[in-house]
């Protein structure tokens, strides 16, 4: 499982022209689920999102969570980041879940997110979506867990 995390001071997503989410400072982050992903990859990533130090504290040092700031937080279901792009120019996606269990975990993910949060909004999955952001500092981080 796969989380692409980037701190912002705002973001948003359009399907068919029309908004359907946005946030304001937090994180946009980019949600990758792949084959063998579970429940338990679910928490553990979310858990480790929405604890990861990535915001300034008042010495301007990355020692603050989403969680410590209050901060938003939107989530994007993104299959292509479970890409395997190690042989061709063309990516492959046999590694990526299935659309039906890709779109049940991004639901658990959200649910999770949702207890730990005020502010969680999230993308609409399978959709063509527009994705807009303001990337703060730029900060951007890679997150991966996988089957224990």
């Amino acid at each position: 499982m796969i989380a692409l995390l980037q701190r912002v001071t705002e973001a948003s997503v359009v399907v068919q022209g029309r908004q359907i989410a946005a946030i304001n400072t937090g994180l946009l982050v980019l949600f990758g689920i792949e084959k063998g992903d579970s429940e338990k990859e679910v928490e553990r990533l979310v858990d480790k999102l929405l604890k990861y130090r990535v915001f300034a504290d008042k010495d301007d040092k990355m020692n603050l969570s989403l969680q410590d700031i209050a901060g938003e937080l939107l989530m994007v279901p993104q299959f292509t980041l479970a890409a395997d792009t190690g042989k061709g120019l063309r990516p492959s996606f046999s590694s990526a879940a299935s659309p039906e269990e890709g779109q049940r975990l991004f639901e658990v993910a959200l649910k999770i997110a949702k207890k730990s949060l005020n502010t969680v909004q999230s993308g609409q999955f399978g959709a063509d979506m527009k994705v807009s952001l303001t990337n703060d500092g730029p900060v951007t981080f890679w997150l991966q867990v996988t089957a224990a």
